[in-house]
C-alpha cells in the first residue's frame, strides 16, 4: 500500500533536484527498482539492525537512540513485506524504512541511523545477502537432484546400453555408469557455487560510498553479526557486483549440465531409440495426433538452458567501459532470474529423473544386432596372437563390413569368417575359434571384463556409486554447515539488539 508524505518531511531528490521524476522515469526506473529491492525486505532489516546496534555498541550514536530505531525496527521485521507502506515518490527501499521511522519517532532519531553509511554500501550488502541465501536454496535442489540420479544410477547398475560416439554405436555401456558421469558433474558444479558464494559472502557494508568514512565503525562486527565470512576489504569494492557475474557463470554450468542430460533423455525417448521415457506426469499431448506423448519437462529445461547460455555474457556485457564506476556496476538483477530459473529447473527435472522409465529390453535388442564389441574383439585377438593393434583394427573393421554385407549378426560370427577377413587384409590367418570369437562380441562379457578405473566393470560401478553418495552427503552437509552459520550469526543479532533494548 502507499502513504501520503509527512508535512515535515523532506524528500531527498527535492535538496538537490529542481523537478520531480518525470513519468517515465518513474515507470521504467523508480517503481521496478523498488519492487526489486522489496522482494529483499528480510534481508534490509536485517542490515539496519546491525547497523544500529553496531552503532550503539561503539557509542556513535546514543542508546536512547539506538533503542527508539530497533524498536521499530523490530516491529517491522513482524510485518510481511506487503503490508510495509510505500511511496514511490520517496525513493528506494531505504528512504522508504527512513520515512517509517521518521514518522514513528521523528527525524532527529530516525535521522540517526543512516550515520557511517551510504545507500551503496547498504544496498551492496543487501544484495548480498539476498543472493547467497538464493544460492543456498539452488544448492538445496541441486542435491535433490543428484540423489534421484544417484538412486536411478543405482537401479541401472547392471542395465548394459549401446553407447554412442558421433550418435554411432560404439562401445557396450551402462545406463548406471553414464548417470553417474551427470552426478559427477553435477558435484563439479556444486564446488563452483561453493567457490562463488565465498566471494558472495563478504562484508561491503563500511564501505561506505567509495572511500570508507571517518565515523570509527567496527566492521567486523557487522561482518559477524550479518553472517559474513570476510570483510571486504577495499572499500572502491564495497560498490561492485562482480560477484554476482561469477555466481552468474556458476548457474550457467548447472544449466549446462542439465540441458546435455536432458537432450540425451529427449533423444532417446523417442520412438526411434525407445530406450527411456518420461513418466506421464511430465508430459504433454498434441491437440491434432492423438497418438503423441510429448516429453514436455524435458523440453522445458533445454528451453531454460538455451537462455542461460547468454548469462556471463550479459553479465560482463552490462559492465562493460566500467571505469570508476557506473550505476550499473553497482548491481545485476540478472542474477535473481538466473538463480530463479537455475532452481526451478533442478526441482523439474528431480521428478522428472525419480520417475523414469528405462527399456532395458529395448537396450538389449539393440545391443543383439550391433557390433559396438568390435573393439573388444580386437583386443582379445591383439591378445591372443600378439599381432599389433593397428593390424587388427584393420581385420576387424572388413570382418564387420563382411558380416553387414550377408546380414551376419554378431553371434553368428565364426573363426572361418574372421579368417576370411585377416586374408583379405593382411594376408594371413588367425586360427581363433567359434567360442573366442563369440565370447570377445558378447556385450555383458565386454562389461565384465572392463578393469580400469571409472570403466563400465561391476566393481568399477559399484565403486563409482559409492563415490557419488559421499559427494552428495559432503555436499548436503556444506549446505547445513553454511545455514547453521548463518542461523548462529541471526541468533547473535538478536542477542546484540536485546541487550541494547534490555
Amino acid at each position: 500500500m502507499t502513504t501520503h508524505i509527512a508535512e515535515n518531511e523532506t524528500l531527498l531528490t527535492e535538496a538537490r533536484l529542481s523537478a520531480p521524476p518525470a513519468e517515465r522515469l518513474v515507470k521504467y526506473h523508480d517503481i521496478p527498482g523498488l519492487e526489486r529491492e522489496k522482494s529483499q525486505y528480510r534481508e534490509f532489516l536485517a542490515v539496519d539492525l546491525a547497523h544500529t546496534a553496531m552503532l550503539v555498541e561503539e557509542g556513535i550514536i546514543g542508546r536512547p537512540v539506538g533503542r527508539s530505531i530497533l524498536k521499530q525496527l523490530l516491529r517491522l521485521r513482524e510485518m510481511q513485506a506487503d503490508d510495509f507502506p510505500t511511496d514511490v515518490r520517496k525513493g528506494s527501499f531505504l528512504l522508504q524504512v527512513e520515512s517509517f521511522l521518521l514518522a514513528a519517532i521523528g527525524e532527529d532519531f530516525a535521522g540517526q541511523m543512516h550515520t557511517g553509511r551510504s545507500r551503496i554500501d547498504q544496498g551492496a550488502t543487501v544484495r548480498r545477502l539476498y543472493d547467497r541465501n538464493r544460492m543456498l536454496d539452488v544448492m538445496d535442489r541441486l542435491n535433490v537432484l543428484q540423489t534421484a540420479i544417484s538412486n536411478q544410477a543405482a537401479r541401472h547398475s547392471r542395465t548394459i546400453m549401446p553407447g554412442y560416439t558421433h550418435m554411432q554405436h560404439a562401445q557396450p555401456w551402462v545406463f548406471g555408469h553414464y548417470l553417474l558421469s551427470f552426478a559427477t558433474r553435477l558435484h563439479d558444479s556444486f564446488e563452483r557455487l561453493t567457490q562463488a558464494y565465498a566471494r558472495v559472502n563478504r562484508n561491503p557494508l563500511g564501505a561506505v560510498g567509495l572511500a570508507g568514512t571517518s565515523w570509527p565503525l567496527n566492521r567486523t562486527r557487522t561482518t559477524n553479526l550479518l553472517g559474513f565470512d570476510a570483510v571486504l576489504e577495499n572499500s572502491k569494492l564495497g560498490r561492485e557486483a562482480w560477484y554476482a557475474a561469477e555466481a552468474i557463470g556458476a548457474l550457467s554450468f548447472v544449466m549446462a549440465d542439465m540441458n546435455d542430460l536432458a537432450t540425451d533423455l529427449h533423444l532417446w525417448s523417442s520412438i526411434e531409440f525407445g530406450l527411456v521415457e518420461s513418466d506421464d506426469s511430465y508430459c504433454g499431448t498434441s491437440s491434432i495426433f492423438p497418438q503423441k506423448k510429448n516429453p514436455a519437462a524435458l523440453e522445458t529445461i533445454k528451453k531454460a538452458a538455451g537462455e542461460a547460455v547468454t548469462w556471463l555474457a550479459t553479465a560482463l556485457a552490462t559492465f562493460r567501459a566500467e571505469g570508476t564506476g557506473d550505476q550499473a556496476m553497482r548491481d545485476l538483477p540478472l542474477i535473481h532470474s538466473a538463480l530463479q530459473t537455475t532452481e526451478g529447473m533442478l526441482d523439474l527435472f528431480a521428478g522428472v529423473i525419480d520417475t523414469l522409465i528405462v527399456h532395458d529390453a529395448r537396450m538389449s535388442e539393440l545391443l543383439a544386432g550391433s557390433w559396438c564389441t568390435a573393439s573388444n574383439l580386437a583386443d582379445v585377438i591383439v591378445r591372443e596372437t600378439g599381432i599389433s593393434f593397428r593390424q587388427v583394427h584393420h581385420i576387424v573393421a572388413r570382418v564387420v563390413r563382411n558380416s553387414l554385407a550377408t546380414g551376419v549378426r554378431p553371434a553368428e560370427l565364426t573363426g572361418a569368417s574372421l579368417d576370411r577377413a585377416a586374408m583379405e587384409t593382411a594376408g594371413f590367418s588367425l586360427n581363433l575359434s567359434d567360442e573366442i570369437v563369440r565370447d570377445a562380441l558378447d556385450p555383458r562379457r565386454f562389461v565384465e571384463t572392463r578393469v580400469t578405473t571409472g570403466s563400465v566393470g561391476p566393481s568399477q560401478v559399484d565403486r563409482l556409486l559409492a563415490d557419488a553418495c559421499v559427494e552428495r552427503e559432503k555436499d548436503r552437509k556444506w549446505v547445513e554447515l553454511a545455514r547453521s552459520r548463518l542461523s548462529s550469526a541471526g541468533a547473535e543479532l538478536d542477542r546484540a539488539v536485546e541487550a541494547i533494548l534490555a
